[in-house]
């Protein structure tokens, strides 16, 4: 062999054997950091985090795809701090950089959930579901927003639509609600029966149920729920006002008054009008 061509082999046997350790010290030097970032937000280290992803977004300008990420989970970590301003303008200068990011949007619906801003939360919900139009977690939440503006149909279309993919006590408890205010009182009650079908201590459930039969006097069955409510939670002073209530219109009055006595001295102060009606003068606890 020509000494030569010996001497050429040996040269591109060393380049391929150094080749691992040119390539890990040619690294840059932000993915380190980004690493031990990440390290301190699994710790839930948000502030420490906070500073090495600056570090990262500071050195590296953000001019390459693969540093957005810092981008983003600094404005994670600036929501789980509660810091909303500081994460909305990470999420905008994310959405600039990746216009229409799925990812980018959802931060922003929940930084606006924190905030109570329903109307801001729906803009990014709808925008959302554009991309996954059969999300029920999505539906779920568009439709909770729409039941809190008293925008009962367009509340109805989502949670029943959810409800199909999988049913769960809230999402049922929160169509009964939905369906009464429709003028809908059976399909109401068929809801929460289903609500406590699902899970038999979902307290909501019984109370909901209740005061939707008081309001169609159907007494009997109010008090029924409203039992099986104070089962459930027997600390609760609406429900026992509510049962008070109904013992009340059964003329069952001394029990009544019983319940909505230990109901007001429970912080409920509605109580105080049905036993200044009904209780003064009867036998209390």
């Amino acid at each position: 062999m020509p000494k030569s061509f010996a001497r050429v082999t040996g040269i591109l046997l060393m380049i391929l054997l150094s080749g691992p350790c040119l390539l890990a010290q040619s690294a840059p030097a932000w993915k380190s950091w980004e690493v031990e970032a990440d390290t301190l937000y699994n710790r839930q280290d948000f502030s420490g985090a906070i500073k090495l992803y600056t570090k990262v977004i500071e050195t590296t300008r953000l001019t390459s795809q693969e540093t957005y990420g810092s981008l983003y989970k600094r404005a994670v970590c600036y929501l789980n701090l509660g810091e909303f301003e500081k994460s909305l303008t990470d999420a905008d200068r994310l959405l600039t950089l990746l216009p229409g990011n799925y990812q980018g949007h959802f931060l922003k619906a929940f930084i606006y959930r924190e905030q109570s801003d329903t109307e801001k939360q729906l803009e990014q919900l709808q925008i959302l579901l554009s991309v996954q139009p059969l999300n029920p977690d999505l539906l779920r939440w568009r439709g909770s927003l729409f039941l809190e503006n008293e925008e009962y149909r367009e509340a109805k279309r989502d949670l029943e639509l959810a409800r199909s993919f999988e049913s769960d006590p809230q999402t049922e408890t929160q169509l009964a609600f939905v369906y009464f205010n429709l003028d809908q009182p059976d399909s109401a009650f068929i809801s929460v029966n289903r609500a406590i079908e699902l899970d038999v201590k979902y307290f909501p459930a019984y109370l909901y149920g209740g005061t939707f039969a008081l309001q169609v006097e159907r007494y009997e069955l109010a008090l029924e729920y409203l039992s099986l409510a104070l089962r459930v939670d027997d600390t609760s002073s609406t429900a026992l006002f509510y049962k008070g209530v109904a013992l009340i219109e059964l003329k069952k009055t001394d029990e009544g008054c019983k319940c909505l006595n230990r109901a007001f001295y429970a912080g409920e102060d509605d109580a105080a009008d049905y036993l200044e009606q009904y209780c003064f003068g009867s036998e209390d606890d």
